[in-house]
């Protein structure tokens, strides 16, 4: 490709501006369009538990306990995520998801260098995913106790039901997709210049055929 400057460069695309923006403004409705009328909306919520600390019936508690917690904290994570647990949840709440499709809804969070575990839940009902969250705490706090005879371990924020979706962002979606829209109208206009061997002045004759100009033939009316 021919070498351009920068002031030939901004001229190219000052000149093909229409084109760029026809570019920018289709990525961005499509965008649009597609975040307004084809992605469901999902709501998400979360609730946190703490593995010790709080409510510990010991009155002091030790810094070795606290590292035991800790690395105890990955095992409980498994736990809430699995089988049994979703299914007993599933029979709770009498849903209609089966164990996989409820699994993809689930994320369970390890916060670092804490003790605390933090369960999100989405959903497309706001308010199924804050009963998903806050059944699920219970439902594991009861297996913990039960399989791994631990009852340190308590829920510090109980699940909110959101009012607004977490996706899709139309307005996050459509500026990513101006961006790109730009950046390819970019590339076809300086793709569309590089390719274009059409002579359309003297400023064409000398940059392309590397001929001088001798005189120029005024056009009769």
């Amino acid at each position: 490709m021919e070498q351009i400057n920068i002031i030939e460069l901004l001229l190219i695309l000052r000149k093909r501006f229409w084109f760029i923006a026809v570019f920018i403004i289709t990525f961005a409705a499509i965008s649009g369009l597609i975040s307004f009328f084809i992605v469901e909306a999902e709501y998400q919520t979360y609730t946190t538990l703490v593995i010790g600390g709080i409510g510990d019936y010991k009155e002091k508690v030790e810094y070795a306990d606290v590292l035991i917690n800790q690395k105890l904290v990955s095992t409980y994570g498994e736990i809430a995520k699995s089988k049994m647990v979703a299914r007993e949840l599933i029979s709770n709440l009498g849903l209609s998801y089966t164990d996989e499709e409820l699994d993809k809804k689930i994320e369970v969070a390890i916060i670092k260098g804490t003790e605390i575990i933090k369960i999100s839940v989405k959903d497309k009902d706001g308010g199924v995913a804050a009963r998903i969250a806050d059944e699920l705490a219970r439902v594991f706090i009861y297996n913990i106790v039960n399989v791994m005879k631990i009852k340190n371990i308590q829920v510090v924020d109980k699940a909110v039901v959101p009012v607004k979706p977490y996706k899709p962002k139309p307005v996050v979606s459509m500026a990513i997709a101006s961006v790109l829209g730009s950046m390819l109208g970019i590339i076809s206009v300086l793709a569309y210049e590089n390719f274009d061997s059409i002579i359309k002045n003297t400023d064409d004759i000398e940059k392309n055929l590397g001929l001088p100009i001798i005189g120029i033939i005024p056009k009769i009316t």
